[in-house]
């Protein structure tokens, strides 16, 4: 079966959900226009996810894409937020913020039974996650209504992993990619290796279809996964300049300047590793540091900081998620970076 049948799209095109950057409206364009677009519901409140969900389904008869993260709620250390909160002092002081401004960062759910009860009144086609799966019960009941399940892996170990629990597609992660690592066997970051070392292994390890994510930014690379054994491409950075996405202005301006060029992956924004462009905070405390609390804690104190630079005009202490590879980002429609996307796609290719 190929990706096309098994997701029931035109196009072996999977907009990665990206949390801050993409809704309703990015996948909505994805989708009416082959492909599978993609809704990340991590940072969404209940009710915030079932507007997005009835407009999905009010603007579009195409499947579409939620994710979920799948990540172990940390026990809270107040040894370490204190000292988290120390090491970024200076910079508190620096831009007169005090102690009661401290407040929680966004949120990050882990997919839970509460979230599988409002999921089940929409049914979406297809689910994909973040950090491994959700428990067995709860996964049962998202394939009860016959979703298709995708989950992220970032090494060989965690593609057959998935496969023995069920999934129907593996994202194999490179690590060119941008945004949160989907690392969830270990977390030493000398097992992730570059998206076109990693597809062919994968293929080669597992029966499921393989869709390569990282660095791919136009129809060269897509037609460059498909011939390594990928059964489609994910693609997030390319779409982040588009008119439906919701990039903030001084994001966009970041991913068309030279400094997009250099990213690394760091744990300072939320705990967890991340791929960013390199700003004032990570050059100066190190892209990654132990002292920052578990995912999702560390966001909290970098929130008030985040929000008072930016009001500054000042993205150094800003996520600035993006991928290795920013050339294929375009302000032109989704649907037409889609389409160019497959573009050189050979009719033996969409048949794969």
């Amino acid at each position: 079966m190929t990706l096309q049948e098994l997701l029931g799209v035109q196009l072996p095109i999977i907009q990665a959900p990206m949390a801050g950057v993409a809704d309703s409206e990015l996948a909505i364009a994805v989708c009416n226009a082959g492909g599978l677009g993609s809704l990340p519901c991590a940072t969404l409140s209940l009710d915030a996810m079932r507007r997005e969900l009835t407009r999905i389904r009010e603007h579009t008869g195409c499947p579409f894409n939620v994710n979920f993260f799948c990540h172990s709620e940390p026990v809270p250390s107040p040894a370490r937020e204190a000292a988290w909160r120390a090491t970024l002092s200076p910079y508190f002081e620096e831009f007169g913020i005090g102690a009661d401004e401290l407040a929680s960062g966004p949120g990050r759910l882990s997919f839970g039974s509460e979230l599988a009860d409002a999921l089940a009144e929409f049914e979406p086609p297809v689910v994909s996650f973040h950090f491994g799966l959700p428990p067995d019960d709860v996964l049962a009941r998202v394939r009860a209504w016959g979703a298709r399940i995708l989950s992220s892996a970032t090494t060989v170990e965690e593609a057959l992993w998935l496969e023995a629990r069920g999934v129907d597609a593996i994202i194999a992660q490179g690590l060119e990619a941008g945004g949160h690592r989907g690392m969830f066997l270990s977390d030493d970051l000398n097992t992730q290796t570059g998206t076109f070392a990693l597809v062919p292994q994968m293929v080669r390890a597992v029966t499921v279809p393989v869709v390569a994510a990282g660095g791919i930014a136009d129809a060269n690379g897509v037609s460059a996964a498909l011939a390594l054994g990928a059964a489609g491409v994910q693609i997030g950075t390319a779409y982040m300049l588009c008119p439906e996405a919701n990039t903030s202005t001084l994001h966009r301006a970041a991913l068309k300047s030279a400094a997009a060029r250099v990213t690394a992956v760091t744990n300072l924004f939320t705990g967890r590793p991340a791929r960013a462009i390199v700003n004032r905070l990570m050059r100066e405390l190190g892209p990654t540091n132990a002292i920052a609390p578990a995912f999702p804690l560390a966001a909290s104190a970098i929130a008030p900081l985040r929000s008072t630079a930016e009001s500054q005009g000042n993205t150094g202490f800003s996520a600035l998620w993006a991928g290795q590879n920013v050339s294929g980002c375009k302000e032109v429609p989704a649907a037409t970076l889609t389409r160019s996307l497959a573009g050189s796609l050979t009719e033996a290719e969409h048949e794969r």
